[in-house]
């Protein structure tokens, strides 16, 4: 094992942008569920919700009005991030970046975004007409060229990606899905897309660090909750904020399955303003409401 890793260290390293540019999310261990000897974390709260009121955001395709409401900038060395509907999260930066995921119409309240994600399982994870956005990353092979391939910087935030498989309609689909990594105000975002398999050795070496989450829990369409379970207690981020629940009972069941290993705890609002520094101390389940007014299913017995 240990010749394995130290083999997929010198192969990832040799991939590694230079020092400038030089990314602080990989890590290279043996058992990623172990702490590390001499690394402390932060013991700081729970991220806390953007005290502004939002927009609700609905789960058809939406543009943005005169009358959206503009929003308050992105604090210093902070990430604002918004959980629009079904795979699609808003991500903004200090900077003014607007980074929609999973995208497939849905844009919520706020800026036109400058990049958008998809995915290739199927129509509620991409789009064929984005419409006139700077950065359309199809996380499959949409040219012929082989998987897609990812390192782009757009001002503070760099944007990578990590191929897997899926299903398909018609059989498996090599490299289909992309987990899609935001490394920006030296945090690490990973989304995981429509995940169908448990990650190999050399993925978890590909993705790196990752301190915030954002994970498929339906249980059937993506990985069966067990295996969700077991990733998500792999990667280990400080930060889970699930996603593709289809319902409340999946939710559920992933919320009790992820609760002896991690707090879990319900945001009021739909978006999250967090730093490195205001990181939670423990690992954290933060589950985010598409829309105000949906009932917490009873594992915490919330509104949100």
């Amino acid at each position: 094992m240990r010749t394995l890793i130290a083999a997929m260290m010198l192969s990832a390293v040799a991939l590694m942008p230079g020092p400038a540019d030089a990314s602080l999310c990989y890590a290279f261990v043996e058992d990623l569920r172990r702490d590390l000897p001499g690394v402390r974390y932060a013991q700081v709260e729970t991220p806390a919700p953007d005290p502004a009121p939002r927009a609700t955001p609905e789960t058809a395709p939406q543009t943005q009005t005169d009358a959206d409401p503009v929003p308050a900038p992105v604090a210093p060395r902070s990430v604002r991030i918004t959980y629009v509907a079904h795979s699609t999260f808003r991500i903004e930066t200090e900077e003014g970046v607007t980074i929609l995921t999973d995208f497939f119409g849905a844009k919520g309240s706020g800026p036109e975004p400058d990049v958008v994600t998809m995915n290739h399982a199927h129509e509620t994870h991409y789009t064929d007409n984005p419409g006139d956005i700077p950065y359309v990353l199809r996380g499959w092979d949409h040219d012929g060229k082989g998987p897609a391939d990812y390192k782009l910087r757009v001002r503070d935030v760099t944007i990578r990606n990590v191929t897997t498989d899926i299903r398909g309609y018609v059989g498996p689909e090599a490299d289909g899905n992309s987990i899609f990594i935001f490394e920006v105000a030296d945090l690490c975002i990973g989304h995981l897309g429509h995940l169908h398999h448990v990650p190999s050795e050399a993925h978890y070496a590909k993705i790196g660090r990752l301190d915030i989450i954002m994970a498929p829990v339906d249980g059937t369409f993506t990985l069966s909750l067990p295996q969700m379970i077991e990733t998500l207690k792999t990667l280990k981020a400080r930060v889970v904020l699930p996603m593709h629940a289809f319902g409340t009972y999946s939710l559920e069941q992933f919320l009790i399955g992820m609760s002896d290993e991690f707090a879990v705890k319900v945001n009021p609002t739909p978006d999250i303003t967090v730093s490195l520094d205001s990181l939670p101390g423990e690992p954290t389940v933060l589950v985010l409401p598409s829309r105000p007014g949906v009932r917490m299913p009873s594992f915490g017995g919330d509104d949100i």
